[in-house]
């Protein structure tokens, strides 16, 4: 029997990259039945909204969806899709694997991280007041119960993919309560998990640890501004946001989300690389227990990007996305 899961193709070069994940799957032989969900720009002309009640709740019945990017407006009272998602699901754990890929070349070698941040929480709960004309608020909020679920989630992944190590961020030298209680809370968690050592570190300290040597660290987990800070500071060290998976996991629905921009410049000239909505793609196979079909394409995504002939310009390679998709299917084994 097929999977039904929500497809929202997002804005810019979200459609392009989606399609291509489609006909790499119909390819793959990957049981998924499609569902369109609508989002983004377009839906806000349509429906007054980015992300609209009626896609929740197709969410929310379906429980897993796969998401490409969205616009992310800058200023002014409207929420960006990605966090009206986040928290209407609570999706409370974002999960960001950076790993390094044969055939992209950078100065880090075998980088191999999972970043897990807090995804309801902190700054991004969006409280924000004038207190006067020139003077504004934002609160940061941390709880008990935000701060244990995503420390425990963070441990029992890495028990779960027999991780070594897991590594709280925080600053919690300055913000004395808010981060001294999510480092607290971090290390009552970690006496539940004694096989697996727990350290931490200050959030500035680790930005430079990061682009010093990366591979002292294994999974990380954090708040979640200094967790979208530090996400993408990772996904620099392996080529950057085009070749970085994400997801973001609640008890009763996952969301599976290419987390670069949507490139406007570059949309329907079929030049979009698809690489990171397909390692989301793997991801979601995995959380659906298609250990098998994540694999194989895993496999063929990184053979076709190491030979190097039918990859994107991003990629320093000459194919079209076409092409490039066209490379993947050929590839399975």
């Amino acid at each position: 029997m097929s999977i039904k899961v929500a497809l929202l193709k997002g804005d810019g070069i979200g459609p392009e990259i989606c399609q291509a994940m489609m006909e790499i799957f119909t390819q793959l032989k990957a049981p998924i039945e499609w569902i369109d969900v609508p989002c983004g720009e377009d839906t806000f002309e349509k429906m007054g909204s980015s992300m609209p009640i009626s896609s929740i709740d197709a969410i929310k019945e379906l429980k897993v969806a796969i998401k490409g990017p969205t616009a992310t407006p800058i200023g002014g009272g409207r929420k960006s899709a990605n966090v009206v998602l986040r928290k209407s699901l609570d999706l409370y754990s974002n999960v960001r694997p950076a790993q390094s890929i044969p055939g992209v070349e950078t100065p880090f070698k075998n980088v191999d991280l999972i970043i897990i941040r807090e995804n309801t929480e902190d700054v991004y709960a969006a409280i924000e007041h004038t207190l006067h004309p020139d003077v504004w608020q934002c609160l940061k909020i941390i709880t008990r119960p935000g701060s244990e679920r995503i420390c425990r989630y963070a441990f029992e992944m890495a028990r779960n993919l027999k991780r070594k190590k897991v590594t709280c961020v925080h600053k919690a030298n300055i913000m004395k309560l808010t981060d001294g209680k999510f480092l607290e809370i971090f290390r009552e968690v970690a006496k539940d998990f004694p096989e697996i050592e727990a350290n931490d570190v200050i959030v500035d300290n680790v930005c430079m640890q990061l682009v010093s040597k990366p591979q002292q660290y294994d999974v990380m987990v954090t708040q979640n501004l200094y967790g979208d800070i530090i996400s993408d500071l990772c996904a620099g060290l392996i080529g950057g946001l085009g070749v970085a998976g994400g997801a973001n996991i609640g008890k009763k629905a996952a969301v599976f989300e290419a987390v670069h921009g949507t490139a406007p410049d570059i949309a329907g000239k079929n030049m979009a690389n698809p690489t990171a909505l397909l390692l989301s793609s793997a991801m979601m196979l995995e959380h659906l227990k298609l250990f098998e079909e994540a694999k194989r394409l895993r496999n063929s995504l990184f053979k076709v990007i190491q030979e190097g002939k039918s990859t994107t310009k991003d990629l320093k390679g000459s194919g079209t996305t076409k092409e490039f998709t066209e490379a993947i299917c050929r590839n399975f084994t």
